[in-house]
């Protein structure tokens, strides 16, 4: 869903002024390709387009065609970056055939409301959607709340929303897209189960200068940004405007019944990086965020600086928190977390040392490997360029 952050602006503009549109997605992929299923471009009338579907070799043939190919409603088209696929090739050297479902407002009016819900929310949400027949761009959502089920064609009535209802909350259930096939109005049917986790989230712990090029750097990949301090100004808007949240910590009160100023609001699928340089600081906040678990309770949790200094924030935080054997409840910890935070990168300037934070965070949020591209294909594993 992170595209959505990039189309968001032209569709309130478009949805304002009343104006149709036309929303690009990739719904397939076969073969090498820069951007996989779920990538999204928005079409205005005017020509303006806000998000991709490709690594720019295919967006100007896609807007060339748009409106004429969805004239009479919503249609996949095959795009091939095979050099010798077709009549001209788009000449991104990517190999690979593209499928896009092309759809006008009618269909994508809904669609994009319920993204955005959910997106805002920082909650799961799957989308089953027909590909085939007459029902093309028919939907039914699980997620947060209950969307409306969209049925582009008035005439008819889609007699298994039901069924598409079930699907989506397989998706959910599993955590992962889903393609299956089944009968509507007794001919087989391509559904395609687009599942999008929560919108990933980082805490940044900690507001000094070294901070804001982790801000900025996070925010460039779409992701809810927090940051909060004990230190008042430092921790203000001002110095932080692209975050989403900027919040002044009572540090005095952690843990405590202050935890609720930012422990309460984090999810287990958020990151959180401590650089607040100061070691009560990092002890409090370790202690909130851990409380008496023995296990991480989110997706990451890196402290900035030598191991042996987390290991001893961690020792104080297990004494702020009365835990018996404080230095063993310590070890355990340390073993879940990333410490010190950040990938081998070279990096000594605070743009570097961000980059080699947020490396790491997206290898684990991602399950990736983490190792340079030839080499995971070398050895025969399938992964996206990302």
């Amino acid at each position: 869903m992170i595209d959505l952050e990039n189309i968001l602006p032209l569709w309130r503009e478009l949805e304002a002024s009343g104006a149709d549109y036309v929303l690009a997605t990739v719904v397939a992929v076969d073969g090498p390709s820069y951007r996989k299923p779920g990538a999204r471009m928005l079409l205005a009338p005017d020509g303006r387009r806000a998000g991709t579907v490709s690594g720019g070799c295919l967006e100007a043939e896609v807007a060339r065609r748009a409106w004429w190919l969805t004239d009479a409603g919503p249609v996949i088209e095959r795009y091939s970056t095979v050099e010798d696929d077709g009549e001209m090739p788009y000449g991104s050297g990517c190999g690979g055939v593209v499928f896009i479902l092309l759809e006008r407002r009618a269909t994508a009016g809904p669609l994009l409301p319920a993204l955005v819900d959910a997106f805002d929310r920082r909650a799961p949400i799957a989308i089953a959607t027909v590909l085939d027949g007459p029902h093309i761009g028919s939907r039914a959502f699980a997620g947060p709340q209950k969307y409306p089920q969209i049925e582009p064609n008035e005439n008819t009535m889609l007699s298994c929303v039901s069924e598409l209802e079930d699907l989506a909350e397989l998706a959910i259930d599993r955590r992962t897209s889903i393609e299956r096939e089944i009968s509507i109005d007794g001919a087989p049917t391509r559904i395609w189960i687009e599942y999008h986790r929560p919108r990933p989230g980082l805490w940044i712990f900690g507001a000094g200068d070294d901070a804001q090029p982790v801000v900025r750097l996070a925010r460039e990949l779409g992701w809810f940004v927090a940051v909060a301090d004990g230190r008042s100004h430092l921790a203000t808007r001002a110095r932080f405007e692209s975050a989403n949240d900027v919040l002044a910590l009572p540090i005095a009160e952690l843990p405590g019944a202050a935890d609720l100023h930012f422990a309460s609001r984090l999810l287990a699928t958020d990151a959180a990086v401590l650089m607040t340089h100061s070691f009560e600081q990092d002890s409090r906040i370790v202690a909130s965020i851990l409380g008496d678990a023995r296990k991480c309770p989110l997706a990451y949790i890196g402290i900035l600086g030598p191991q042996r200094r987390t290991r001893e924030v961690l020792a104080e935080a297990a004494r702020l928190l009365h835990l018996v054997n404080p230095e063993d409840r310590a070890e355990e910890w340390l073993a879940e977390l990333h410490a010190p935070t950040g990938i081998d990168l070279g990096a000594e300037t605070p743009a570097t040392i961000a980059l080699s934070i947020l490396a790491e965070i997206q290898k684990v949020m991602n399950a990736a490997t983490g190792k340079p591209l030839r080499q995971v294909r070398a050895a025969g594993v399938n992964v996206a360029q990302r």
